[in-house]
């Protein structure tokens, strides 16, 4: 079997080759390339994917895999070959109900709707966009028909992204996250007046801002000879290879948090990337477990390292050394205070960590509602808008603020969402564990010490890849399945001591 097994490495090996290239592609389109060259790059990216679909979805890929599963299995579930097969198989059995002109047309749509999306939210303009939406989702109501589902075509898309998990698995977790969340957005919000994050606002030189973020990212374990960081419209992560691993910034000239803890976050994510194990890339077993874990890694580095105070201490000479003149004055204790204060926000990527999942609650409300026809593209805004005023009590006044402000549906993703509240309740689980391993870890930053706490998570998430599904790799390393309580009482404590109550 081993030669068999080498044929099939060799196979998916470059099937993740050509899926790379059409990775290239994409990630230039979203922060190099010119505007009029959207529809040749989305003809290229189709071609790309269509041929990487039809070759990993050949008979003879299936015939390999169903040949050399057993063999695997029995060198012990644990092994790479095992692993392998077990991450191929699940990828292979999805892929091969997928027509290969299907996939083309899917990529083609979303190549136009990603440069009409970028035109709209500039224009803040939802009309222009909302045909491209409704192509968006006609394509993924077809994709769920074709994968099937039991009870809401959801479940077919998000288990896309999150393996194993269901709508109805979701509802009762959001339920239980919300109502523990309440009154302590009650207790925040009777103390509104008392936060303020005037210190971070102001006017900060883009140039400076990107140096300083470069700075914080290479401190807490990215690696440059390895990636790179750019600015696109929205901040995101890209993985070409092990040893490519991309993010995106964004700055706002009035306000430095956007882009210190967009690059924080994407950081993360990067890093996750960047300690998959050499022989995993290029390989099913490359990638994160879900994307629910992926954001648990984001999360955690943006929030419970990011925004504690030993870190704000850490960062304080920082941003002392890129605007001069500007933090002289301020204390740590300030500093910390400023980047954690909590209102009510109409961006979600700029939301704070208390009301950050109220944003994907409305979100996951929309996505279904849409994909189950309980609404209508043309009445999205009207919905978005009327949530913003139930969970926030706010109304957003363009739709750039509103409806357009995530990339997310033009790239396709419908039942993403979700994952980044899954990765907030596992970046708490993750900050419990790491109490036990590490007494003390969350007074290194103070010091600049990031490295024991990225070789926990290297040994621990980092390192094992695709190799299980999530609610698996929580169990192993974690001794625990996703609970919410870790994720309250992390909340409660930290906001409980900086609002008083």
């Amino acid at each position: 079997m081993e030669p068999k097994f080498q044929e099939l490495k060799k196979k998916l090996s470059e099937v993740s080759a050509i899926n790379s290239a059409a990775a290239v592609l994409s990630w230039d389109q979203q922060v190099y390339m010119p505007p009029g060259g959207a529809e040749a790059r989305g003809a290229a990216i189709s071609t790309l994917e269509e041929l990487g679909h039809v070759k990993f979805t050949a008979p003879e890929t299936g015939k390999l895999i169903d040949e050399t599963y057993a063999w695997a299995q029995g060198l012990g579930e644990d092994s790479f070959e095992a692993s392998y097969l077990r991450a191929a198989r699940r990828d292979y059995d999805k892929a091969v109900k997928l027509p290969a002109e299907f996939v083309g047309e899917f990529s083609r749509a979303t190549s136009a709707a990603i440069d009409a999306w970028a035109k709209a939210r500039a224009n803040s303009d939802f009309k222009a966009f909302a045909p491209h939406l409704q192509k968006i989702l006609d394509l993924n109501l077809r994709k769920a028909q074709i994968y099937g589902y039991k009870a809401s075509p959801y479940d077919a898309l998000l288990d896309l992204y999150e393996p194993g998990a269901t709508k109805a698995m979701l509802e009762p977790i959001f339920k239980k996250l919300t109502e523990g969340l309440k009154p302590i957005i009650k207790e925040i919000n009777a103390r509104a007046g008392s936060v303020s994050n005037d210190i971070v606002k102001g006017d900060f030189d883009e140039q400076a801002q990107l140096a300083l973020v470069n700075e914080i990212a290479g401190a807490i374990g990215y690696d440059f000879t390895r990636g790179r960081q750019d600015r696109s419209a929205h901040p995101f992560t890209t993985d070409f290879s092990v040893n490519d691993v991309r993010i995106t910034t964004r700055t706002h000239r009035d306000y430095l948090p956007a882009a210190i803890y967009g690059s924080i976050h994407e950081a993360g994510h990067a890093l996750y990337g960047q300690g998959t194990p050499k022989n995993f890339d290029f390989t099913p077993l490359a990638g994160g477990a879900s994307l629910g874990v992926h954001e648990s890694q984001s999360r955690f580095w943006e929030n419970i390292v990011g925004r504690s105070l030993p870190f704000c201490r850490w960062l304080l000479p920082l941003l002392r050394k890129h605007f001069p003149g500007k933090f002289d004055k301020i204390n740590a204790e300030e500093l910390y205070v400023a980047v954690n204060r909590s209102a009510p926000s109409m961006i979600r990527v700029e939301s704070d960590e208390v009301n950050y999942n109220l944003h994907i609650m409305l979100r996951f409300e929309i996505e279904t509602a849409l994909l189950e026809g309980k609404l209508k593209v043309a009445d999205a805004p009207a919905f978005w808008n009327a949530r913003m005023r139930d969970y926030f009590g706010i109304t957003p006044a363009k739709d750039a603020e509103g409806i357009l402000q995530d990339i997310h549906w033009s790239l396709g993703a419908m039942g993403y969402f979700p994952t980044y509240t899954l990765g907030n309740l596992i970046s708490a689980q993750l900050a419990e564990k790491m109490n036990k391993d590490i007494p003390g870890w969350k007074n290194m930053p103070e010091k600049g010490d990031f490295a024991p706490i990225l070789a926990w998570l290297r040994k621990h998430i980092h390192s094992q890849g695709r190799k299980y599904l999530p609610e698996q790799l929580l169990k192993r390393e974690l001794g625990e399945g996703l609970k919410v309580e870790p994720f309250l009482h992390y909340i409660k404590d930290k906001y409980s001591k900086i609002y008083g109550f």
